[in-house]
This record gives structure tokens, sequence and C-alpha cells, in this order.
């Protein structure tokens, strides 16, 4: 009897490229796939174990299947990416209702692990992490329109909050060829979209070829016909060069969008967290992007709470987000990791004065957001055409300014025409709200 798999991939993008590789294994290897973990025989979480709220909602997914396990539903849990590879150990021992416990380094070999799990073998495996199988078919858990491609693994930047290096390993960079190979097969597909991720993007190729090798790859991504727009997330401030900033200049295929996750910008702060620079440099650094990339649209992160972070830290950050007017911004208060050089800092801010912290810089950007929105009304804009929202009754999808999950969507009303999945459409902007923009397709 064949049996099905089913698989709930959590956290980031890279981890669910990691998820899109092991299904496309266990395909090969006679699994049946389902689209809902619960109605499989065996259930995966592919976890994330970066900071502590989305170690909880791993382990919260593991007990909902604990349960339909009980029930006789489903015979076996297999755990497997980052919390597996972090609390090797402690998974199966503080959760023995978990069947396998797969470290990152095993990826490669999840169909004779799962297998072993269903025989009730309860294997935990963790080999090398630089085994992680960095590229192979996939079965995408994006719609076909658009992809993520991991152009690297691992981190080499030893940030004083980030658990990554101690899960993932050091920075491996993939071969240029095996990039653009995997991106025309996408485009083949069906992707109109291809998002280039890693811990750090902008530092690719340094590893292999000895130099930052992510312009080089651009222009060879853009030669490939049919593909409409790529994308860059996770660009590390300190290898953003003036080449890269040229490439994307003049390549229309690349959509003038970059994320850049800052996490701070008060000089202690950023010692403190081993990061580069200061307020003036990075200052500078936005504004040779703009200057350089006419009509960018910049996304970033921050941390709020660091350990030591002052009140004239966070008033200096507070200053700079107004000033800088970033178009997308996101804030997370800082998370205590153990086995992190922050983790064991003295100088720790209470939850609430972080909290706080937090909604100050959220509801600043909300304010600027909507500024921005206002400021598109009028304007045409091309729209990736996503889906049809039965409530608002209209369609929706996202422009060049907006990245998957993480920002916002264009509602738009069509024209003669009903929209397809997948569509590009021209849609004149007519409204802001809540920092959502609305329209009407143009035909």
């Amino acid at each position: 009897m064949g049996y099905s798999v089913g698989m709930i991939s959590l956290g980031c993008a890279k981890n669910q490229v990691d998820a899109e590789i092991m299904l496309a294994a266990l395909q090969k290897a006679g699994f049946e796939i389902r689209d809902d973990a619960a109605l499989a025989d065996v259930a995966i979480v592919n976890t994330c174990g970066f900071i502590e709220a989305a170690k909880k909602e791993s382990i919260d997914e593991i007990l909902e299947l604990a349960k339909l396990k009980q029930e006789g539903k489903i015979r076996a849990i297999v755990v497997t990416g980052c919390l597996a590879e972090r609390y090797q150990e402690e998974v199966m021992k503080e959760l023995p209702e978990v069947d396998a416990v797969i470290g990152i380094g095993a990826n490669g070999d999840i169909a004779r692990l799962v297998t072993e799990a269903l025989e009730k073998a309860k294997p935990q495996v963790f080999p090398p992490k630089t085994e992680l199988p960095l590229e192979g078919d996939r079965i995408l858990g994006t719609p076909s329109y658009f992809a993520y491609i991991k152009i690297a693994e691992g981190c080499d930047n030893r940030c004083a909050y980030c658990a990554i290096p101690m899960i993932r390993g050091n920075y491996r960079s993939r071969t240029m060829e095996s990039i653009v190979q995997e991106a025309e097969k996408l485009v083949q597909e069906g992707a109109k979209e291809l998002i280039l991720i890693a811990q750090d993007t902008s530092r690719y190729g340094l590893d292999l070829y000895g130099r930052l090798a992510l312009p080089e790859l651009l222009k060879k991504l853009c030669a490939i016909p049919r593909l409409h727009w790529i994308r860059l997330l996770y660009c590390y401030p300190d290898s953003v060069t003036p080449e890269l900033l040229q490439v994307m200049a003049e390549e229309e295929k690349i959509v003038k969008y970059m994320d850049l996750p800052l996490q701070h910008c008060s000089g202690p702060v950023l010692r403190a967290m081993h990061r580069k620079g200061n307020r003036e440099e990075l200052t500078r650094l936005i504004g040779r992007i703009r200057e350089m990339v006419p009509g960018v649209i910049l996304r970033t992160t921050m941390i709020a709470g660091f350990p030591g972070e002052t009140e004239e830290d966070f008033e200096e950050l507070s200053a700079f987000v107004k000033e800088i007017r970033f178009e997308r911004l996101g804030c997370f208060t800082y998370s205590r990791e153990e086995g992190t050089v922050a983790g064991e800092m003295e100088n720790q801010v209470e939850e609430e004065v972080k909290e706080k912290r937090m909604e100050i810089l959220m509801e600043q950007q909300m304010s600027i957001m909507q500024e921005w929105g206002e400021a598109q009304i009028g304007k045409t804009v091309e729209v990736l055409t996503e889906g049809f929202d039965r409530y608002a009754e209209c369609w929706f999808g996202r422009s060049a300014a907006d990245a998957p999950d993480v920002d916002g969507k264009i509602f738009f009303t069509p024209g003669k025409s009903k929209p397809y999945l997948g569509q590009l459409v021209q849609v004149r902007i007519t409204d802001c709200l809540d920092c959502d923009l609305m329209g009407e397709a143009v035909e």
C-alpha cells in the first residue's frame, strides 16, 4: 500500500524551498502528496526555530497533529527544519508523540527516514549541515506564477542576536549555472516572477568566486525569455555595491525594490549587535540607493528593545525612520535566544518597554505608508493578479512595490474581461485605505 504525506512548512521562504525539495523527493519515492497534512498518513512539520514566537508556533502545530495521531487519523509525525536542527535531542524527549526528528543535513534522505518513522524505528538523524541539498526538483508551495530561488545557504555575519549560523552553518553559494538552470525551468513552468533569497543575498558568490557576484548573476537571469520580474530579498547593507545598484537601475526585469534589513541605526546598538555602521552611514547608503535607482521601494526591518538600547538610542531610531520614510518597514521586539551572544547580555530590556517601542515605530510607519499610498492615487501601475476577494467583491494582486506575504495588496475592479490568476493587469489607483491601494483595471 502506498502512503500519503503532507507537510506544514513554517517560517521563512528559505525554509519553504527546503520543504518543496523534500516533497519532490518523497513523490519520486512513491509517496502520495496531500495538501492537508491532517489528511495524510505522515504529517511532516518543517519547523522554524529562529525566535521564541516561531518555536512556539512549531510546537503548537506538532501538538495539534499529536491529537490526530492519538485519534488514529495519522500514522506518524516527522519533525524537520530549524527547530529539529537546533534542539536535536530535546524534541523527541519533550514531544514523545514525534516519530522522527531530522536535521537539515538529512533532508536529502527524507524518503527513507519517513519510511523508518512509519515502521516505528523512531529515527533521530543529524548529519553535517553542509549535506543539506541546495538544489533539486521541487513541488512548489507558491502559485505557479511566482517562485522563490534560494541562491545560498547559511550565514557568515555573526550578529549577536541571531541563531541562524548556529542552525544553518556558514555561508555557501550555489553555482551560477545551477541557479540559471533552475530559473529557466521555473519560467518554462509558468513563473513570471522569481524572488531571490538567502540569509544574505547581496553576499552571493564571495565564498565561491572570491567576489560579490550578485550583479553578474542578475544579468544572466535577466537574459531568460518570458521572465517578467526579478525581486531581491534579504540584502545586507555592507555588500550593497554601486555595481549592484547600477545593474538594478539598468535591467528592466529587476523590480525597483530592495529588502534591506537594517535592524537599527544607533551606532552603539549596532556595535553591540556586531553589525557595522551608524545613522550617518546608513543615511548615506540609502541616499546612494535612491539616487542610483530612481523610484526604488525600500523595505527594512528593525529590532526594538535590543539589550542596552537606551531611550536615546530608541529616539534616534524613531527619528531615523521618520526622516528616511521607508516605503515598507516591519518591526520586531528583541527575542532573547539561548546560545547567542546577546542572550547572555546583562542589560536586557523589559518586555513591556520593548512592546511599547515597537508599537511607536509601527504607528509612525503606518502613517508614512498611508501618505505614500495617497501619493499613488491617479497613477497607473502593473499588477500581478492573485485572486478574488468575495467580501470586497473585487480582484487583488501585487505590484512591483509589493513582495508576497510581507507587503500589502492592490484591490481592483476589472475592465470588460475577467482577469485570471497570474495575469499582469494595468490598474489605475483611485484610493488608499489602511495602507492598501484600490484601483480599476485599465484596458
